[in-house]
């Protein structure tokens, strides 16, 4: 059974471990450079109020993954649509934790009032396309190379949920 509560700061090592692996080994994130124990801290310092952070727990208390709302766009039109992030350490992979936190997501993303829901997914990931289909998403577009992790030019799946 996993339980799913909202990332404190005390969460950073074990999230920080997770998606710098992600960073350093997988076309999951476009990040490049992983991140510091500071700067882990401070991302879940920023998503403790609508923008939320959560953490799926097994029974005896392992952080099997995390996810995300953030801002979709910058412009003030956009306030009304989140993007989400999900990242399932590798150990718990196929085991519904990606499933209870894509629930978790849309939960709060229609508790505070959003509207829609974006999902980036790089390299046409076909677990990630699945798990957001599953979840009431359709594919949108698809943004042709945009991004360039270890030499290779990378599409950008585009799909959205409306609340």
């Amino acid at each position: 059974m996993v339980k799913i509560r909202r990332a404190e700061i005390k969460d950073a090592e074990v999230l920080r471990r997770i998606y710098n692996q992600a960073v350093t080994e997988t076309t999951h994130t476009f990040d490049l450079v992983p991140r510091s124990l500071q700067e882990q801290k401070d991302w879940i310092a920023a998503r403790q109020g609508s923008l939320a952070a959560v953490v799926a727990e097994s029974d005896d208390g392992k952080i099997l993954g995390f996810a995300s709302l953030s801002r979709y766009r910058d412009r003030p039109a956009y306030s009304t649509t989140v993007e989400n992030s999900v990242y399932v350490a590798p150990e718990a992979h196929r085991q519904g934790v990606g499933s209870a936190l894509m629930a978790e997501l849309i939960e709060l993303a229609s508790h505070h009032g959003y509207h829609s829901i974006m999902a980036r997914i790089a390299d046409a990931q076909e677990a990630s396309i699945n798990l957001h289909r599953s979840h009431g998403y359709e594919l949108v577009g698809i943004e042709r190379q945009i991004g360039r992790k270890f030499g290779r030019w990378l599409d950008v799946a585009l799909m959205q949920r409306m609340l």
